[in-house]
């Protein structure tokens, strides 16, 4: 019972999913159909990009190039925009939630070093809203681009721009958050920089460069997923095992769950019908209570606007902690540490979140 519980707590998004797919089943019995609700592509190219950013990790390039960074950080204020930036940057390729886990625990650290323990709420905070409004721009940012680009089959171009006014928003309004530091000399004491394992980096960036050849479909996934496995399983044959299948899971019963529903004519009806111009409203709503993620993979089954989903669902990712899965991450990391305190942490969350919602979706409503 003990391991349930913490099962539960881990992984709420995946024991909802898996309720809502099973209860799915009663109105409509598993038949051959089932297999035409799962995208498998997406599945795949989500895979391979998880175990590639994983890789990218361990190769230690993320950890060399922030370290080099830092290093010519000459105030508290230009510190937190070099920690942003990078978080917002590298988020872009690398996904929200791998660009937190490696940043967040070395702004732990750093600020600890340089003796500026009091800027680690705000920071982490505004990393957290960097790593998910970066990941807006492409499709290998976070998993509902992904979903979503392969979904209404978008160009490359019909993505960026839709993305990139948005974004490129956002990246002022995170500058503008670092403002909020002081201008306080620093002489960060960060030891010997990290030296990247150029093997595994090597090959890690090659893999990548096969993961953006998909993605924009110009190599099939099924050859990607070969290839993959095949140097993964004379190179680093234990990487195949780092991707986070819980996610995966998460995917195939959500892809049941709105399959099912999709066939339920009343309900899609229903749905259609609340969702008719009011697509960016319902996905940033629905985001705050289920996350973006499977407001994603529920929604769109129901709409064919594209760029309001997209929207919707990406700039859904700030407000609560929920909204994006990324969060929590953050929210974990800073927990752990020493002298954490989580109430004040929410409580800046919340206020950096909202105010960050609130400005993008009154530029999104000029821009429309």
């Amino acid at each position: 019972m003990a391991k349930l519980k913490t099962f539960l707590k881990r992984e709420p998004i995946l024991v909802i999913a898996a309720l809502a797919a099973v209860l799915s089943c009663i109105p409509v019995p598993p038949d051959a159909a089932y297999l035409g609700y799962i995208d498998f592509r997406t599945l795949a190219l989500l895979y391979a990009l998880m175990v590639v950013s994983a890789g990218l990790r361990q190769a230690g390039a993320l950890e060399a190039m922030t370290h080099l960074v830092c290093r010519r950080a000459g105030s508290a204020r230009a510190l937190a925009v070099t920690l942003v930036t990078v978080t917002f940057f590298s988020s872009m390729l690398i996904t929200n939630d791998v660009a937190l886990l490696t940043f967040v625990p070395f702004t732990l650290v750093l600020l600890g070093l340089t003796g500026r323990g009091q800027d680690v709420i705000l920071v982490v905070v505004l990393q957290t809203a960097a790593a998910n409004l970066g990941s807006m721009l492409t499709p290998v940012g976070n998993p509902q681009n992904l979903y979503l680009y392969t979904h209404y089959a978008l160009s490359a171009g019909d993505f960026f721009r839709i993305t990139a006014p948005l974004w490129a928003l956002s990246l002022l309004l995170c500058l503008l958050g670092c403002l909020l530091l002081p201008r306080v000399k620093l002489a960060p004491e960060l030891g010997e920089a990290p030296r990247p394992d150029r093997k595994l980096l090597w090959l890690y960036l090659g893999l990548f460069a096969l993961c953006l050849l998909s993605v924009f479909r110009l190599l099939p996934w099924g050859a990607l997923l070969a290839v993959l496995a095949a140097a993964l399983l004379i190179l680093d044959r234990k990487a195949l095992l780092r991707a986070d299948f819980l996610l995966l899971l998460t995917f195939v019963a959500f892809f049941i769950f709105a399959g099912n529903l999709a066939r339920l004519e009343a309900v899609e009806a229903l749905l259609r019908r609340l969702l008719a111009g009011r697509e960016y409203w319902t996905a940033l709503l629905a985001s705050q209570v289920i996350s973006n993620v499977p407001a994603a993979l529920l929604l769109s089954g129901f709409t064919d606007s594209a760029r309001e989903l997209l929207l919707g669902v990406d700039v859904g990712g700030l407000g609560t902690p929920v909204a994006s899965l990324a969060s929590l991450i953050s929210l974990k990391l800073y927990s752990r540490s020493r002298e954490a305190k989580p109430g004040k942490f929410l409580l800046v969350f919340l206020l950096v979140n909202v105010l960050l919602l609130a400005l993008l979706s009154g530029a999104k409503l000029v821009m429309k």
